[in-house]
């Protein structure tokens, strides 16, 4: 089949991990074009790619089939709402807007053109998280009554990164890394009913939050707590899961996005060497070592090109980052507001 041209908005961190080496490596795409405002160097890695000094010039390249919105979170909404007016099928980078309201209205846009729109949350596609699945689809907990999921860091420097540690709208922990907690969330629970949100700047004269800590409430008395701090600097498990049977303990281990960054190039099959230490433990009647499962974020761009060519189902449906966006916005209120917040 006719190989997926598709075009990127930008090509900072995020096209030089998570996007330009998948595209590059997988046979059914061709990364066409990228969009540099004033560096090219792009062509030192890509030299055959076409480079753009706008994105809104990039989208009205006839060629461009797709087009990978992965330029800051201030300009999602603007950036996929002209790409899918040009006819584009859209991959948006989390978080996918800044708000559910503009993430409603790209979903409807999208539906009325009937263009696919999905917004890429690799962290699926963890190891680690594959494993926390795997062991709850599996029933061996039981009823799970209480979770906890983690991302935390030891940053207590800002970064310099204004789009996300300033004070614009979107900018922030809760919108950066909370938007893949809250997608593994919903992923493994569902919606929750309400939420109590603790959303603030821990650093001297941050703008932007940069802690976390959310408690996400669940029918049958489930309480998942969601958290992320920047003064971690102790290692602990990421994921704990309670169950009615027992508890799981998952360290977060995937390596792929340090190796992306040391040059390994991915592919189909499993790319990086076997996990060969145990980096998590099941309770039940006994305690059991776990290793997580190989984890591989081409398998998104995977179902991508069976969506577009072979008639399957979108990996992230624009009307689950729906439902993460509400997450976002309820718990920003309900960290303004001191108060239980119901979502919606």
């Amino acid at each position: 089949m006719e190989k997926i041209k598709t075009g990127l908005c930008a090509f900072g961190m995020s096209g030089k991990l998570f996007h330009a080496p998948f595209l590059h490596n997988h046979p059914s795409f061709e990364l066409t074009a990228v969009t540099q405002r004033h560096a090219s160097d792009v062509k030192d890695i890509y030299p055959e790619v076409k480079l753009y000094r706008s994105a809104e010039e990039m989208m009205a390249d006839p060629e461009i089939e797709l087009v990978v919105v992965n330029s800051p979170v201030q300009t999602h909404f603007s950036f996929a709402k002209s790409a899918i007016e040009n006819g584009k099928h859209v991959i948006v980078e989390k978080p996918f807007t800044v708000n559910a309201s503009e993430a409603e209205e790209l979903e409807r846009l999208a539906r009325e053109r009937s263009v696919l729109l999905s917004v890429y949350q690799n962290r699926r596609w963890d190891g680690d998280f594959l494993k926390v699945n795997e062991i709850i689809s599996s029933g061996r907990l039981g009823e799970i009554k209480e979770a906890e999921l983690r991302f935390d860091r030891y940053r207590p420097q800002p970064s310099g990164k204004i789009h996300k540690e300033s004070n614009l709208p979107g900018a922030g922990a809760l919108h950066d890394l909370g938007a893949h907690l809250i997608d593994q969330a919903l992923i493994l629970f569902g919606m929750p009913e309400k939420i109590f949100a603790d959303v603030f700047a821990m650093r001297p004269r941050g703008e932007a939050n940069d802690y976390f800590d959310l408690t996400l409430f669940y029918p049958n008395h489930l309480r998942v707590r969601i958290k992320s701090s920047v003064f971690a600097a102790g290692k602990y498990y990421e994921y704990v899961i309670h169950g009615s049977n027992g508890s799981f303990l998952q360290e977060r281990t995937d390596p792929q996005e340090r190796e992306l960054a040391n040059g390994t190039q991915p592919s189909l099959q499993d790319w990086l060497p076997p996990y060969d230490e145990s980096d998590g433990v099941l309770q039940l009647t006994e305690s059991e070592a776990t290793q997580s499962m190989p984890g591989n974020y081409m398998h998104y761009y995977d179902e991508i090109y069976r969506a577009l060519r072979c008639g399957g189902q979108n990996p992230v449906p624009a009307e689950q980052a729906v439902n993460t966006m509400k997450v976002i916005d309820a718990a920003l209120k309900s960290s303004a507001e001191s108060c239980v917040m119901p979502v919606r």
